[in-house]
């Protein structure tokens, strides 16, 4: 497995992954404070003002600092600058926020608003990783991996297994491929199959696809190839090439779903409209009928809205 494939250039807010805003309400008991409490609503310039009038006020306010950075890299309520979102984050985690910590690292790692620097943000990452962000104990498990030594491969599996066990989707996904192929670990198509599944159960889009494919072909799991077509189609609504294009050639086929040419023209219209082609299915929905074409271009032109609205659409 090559564990590079696994880090993903993320927005700042998706680096935090809500933790910033649950902790910050954590630390501060049941009533939520008013910077966080404006973020929570999306009211992001209220949240800067008050996060702002926070650190004025404690200079030691770590997770105000720390929501700063947030806001500031990703120009939530303000201009987004990248280098200011640095320094608050670096503020931060100098005070202890482990989401801040883990935030700078992934930055050093990408070059992002800091310049590249692997030392460094393996550094911030076991900072983080030992105050138990499960993020950064997964993306310390990565940059092991890639020691590709024995070592290596066995303080990345331990690291990764920790994300996976925390929840971290990613990580989830990444245990469950080392059990697939044996990688660090002994191969264990059930184990994979128990991770994959939870991955794709949160909707991480990689793990969806590939669960789909172990339940088609019974790997690891019970086959169960109308379960397979369902998680297909979750995927496809929300866009995924891979997943329209499965789903299109099931529709042919009629494995997991009733056949449906029109359903499996639309299928492959929206994959061949995000770059994929596959010449077997233009071949196998070429002869439509004019009721069948009519209602293929009808679903592509209402899953086509969905998707720049932001709705999934069966």
């Amino acid at each position: 497995m090559n564990a590079k494939r696994f880090l993903r250039h993320l927005p700042v807010a998706a680096l935090m992954a809500g933790l910033l805003v649950s902790e910050a309400f954590a630390a501060a008991g049941e009533t939520p404070d008013l910077a966080f409490g404006a973020y929570q609503r999306g009211r992001y310039r209220d949240a800067f003002s008050e996060a702002t009038k926070r650190v004025e006020q404690d200079h030691d306010d770590a997770a105000a600092m720390a929501l700063l950075g947030e806001l500031t890299g990703d120009g939530l309520g303000v201009a987004p600058d990248l280098n200011k979102a640095a320094e608050w984050f670096e503020l931060a985690a100098a005070r202890g926020d482990r989401n801040a910590a883990y935030a700078l690292a992934m930055m050093a790692l990408e070059g992002r608003g800091v310049p590249k620097d692997k030392e460094r943000a393996k550094s911030l990452l076991e900072q983080a990783a030992n105050a138990g962000q499960p993020s950064a104990a997964y993306n310390l498990g990565l940059l092991a991996l890639d020691e590709k030594t024995p070592d290596g491969d066995a303080r990345g599996l331990k690291l990764i297994r920790e994300g996976a066990e925390a929840g971290v989707a990613e990580a989830e996904y990444a245990l469950a491929e080392l059990m697939r192929t044996g990688k660090a670990t002994l191969t264990d198509p059930e184990g994979a199959a128990h991770y994959m599944a939870l991955a794709a159960r949160d909707l991480y889009e990689p793990a969806e696809i590939e669960y789909a494919i172990m339940l088609f072909n019974g790997e690891g799991v019970t086959k169960d190839e109308a379960a397979a077509a369902r998680l297909f189609a979750r995927a496809a609504s929300r866009g995924n090439p891979v997943a329209q294009n499965r789903l299109a050639r099931l529709y042919v086929v009629g494995r997991g779903v009733k056949s449906d040419l029109a359903e499996a023209a639309a299928w492959n219209m929206l994959a061949q409209h995000a770059g994929r082609d596959d010449p077997w299915l233009d071949k196998e929905t070429e002869n439509l009928t004019s009721e069948e074409r009519e209602k293929a271009m009808g679903l592509v032109r209402q899953r086509l809205t969905a998707f720049q609205l932001g709705i999934s659409s069966p």
